[in-house]
């Protein structure tokens, strides 16, 4: 599939302003790497090839391992992933999925066991910029190319 709309320049002042979250959620206290892990883990549940090309190649550069980027989607059954890494990878998982997940009290509390209220913000605003790249990535068909 081609690329269908040339958006960054159809809707440029929508994209400068994605562009500026995106600024934002580098400034964070989120770790870079769980950043990454959290984009591809959004990428790997709404399909987008796109992204996943992407965020893979940023996260190897950051060192991240091949066996944690091949393992993310079985986080649950790895222990090379820390305790606040999980967390945040399920709190992805239930916000991408929010309309049948949500987000109940109980995960809520587990993942205030690792990070501050503003961390918590922070954390749902890197997983919603994500699956707004997606659903955009996705709509606009773009594809994954091979470098």
């Amino acid at each position: 599939m081609e690329q269908r709309v040339d958006y960054y320049n159809v809707a440029s002042e929508a994209l400068k302003i994605m562009m500026e979250m995106e600024k934002y959620t580098k400034t964070t206290g989120i770790d870079r790497k769980l950043r990454e892990l959290i984009k591809i883990r959004a990428s790997q549940i709404n399909g987008c090839a796109y992204c996943l090309n992407m965020h893979t190649a940023d996260a190897r550069k950051m060192g991240e391992t091949e066996q944690r980027l091949y393992c993310i989607r079985a986080w649950r059954e790895c222990t090379f992933y820390t305790d606040p890494e999980k967390v945040a990878l399920e709190l992805t998982e239930y916000v991408t999925l929010i309309p049948t997940k949500r987000v109940p009290d109980e995960l809520y509390q587990r993942v205030r066991e690792h990070y501050d209220e503003r961390q918590y913000v922070d954390l749902v605003l890197i997983i919603n910029q994500i699956n707004s790249w997606n659903r955009i990535s996705i709509a606009m068909g773009n594809t994954a190319i091979e470098k």
